[in-house]
């Protein structure tokens, strides 16, 4: 299976609108915004196998120092495939220096963002207001 990772500001919002419902997140519930949100970011990168994207993960950040991970997302047809991990190895090639790399993972998600080099933050605690309807 060849994995290709596209850095963008474009994206199809078909593909993406599918993308964020078969993972049940309620982004997708207002589209205008999320592409604008996904749009805007510091770094949004796809993931594609032939013509159809299979992963976007975005980064926010300063420039600088630090770095914010909110949305990486995987197809759920292609989870455990390497997908998100090339997804993530594009995002460290760019940030992997940084002073800090944060992120929010769902808890079945910690096993993977533990491979890719994530602990948990000292004694934080996540904390939000949250207006979704996912969690």
């Amino acid at each position: 299976m060849n994995i290709e990772i596209k850095e963008t500001k474009e994206i199809p919002e078909n593909q993406l609108l599918e993308l964020y419902r078969l993972n049940e997140w309620s982004s997708a519930e207002k589209p205008e915004l999320l592409c604008k949100a996904l749009t805007n970011s510091h770094t949004l990168i796809s993931a594609w196998i032939d013509e159809k994207m299979v992963g976007i993960a975005n980064a926010i950040s300063d420039g600088y120092l630090v770095v914010y991970y909110p949305h990486m997302l995987v197809h759920p047809d292609y989870q455990g495939q390497g997908v998100g991990s090339k997804m993530m190895e594009a995002m460290q090639r760019k940030y992997g220096k940084y002073h800090q790399q944060m992120l929010t993972a769902d808890i079945e998600a910690t096993g993977f963002y533990k491979k890719c080099g994530f602990e948990r933050a000292g004694k934080t605690e996540s904390m939000w207001i949250y207006k979704g309807s996912d969690h």
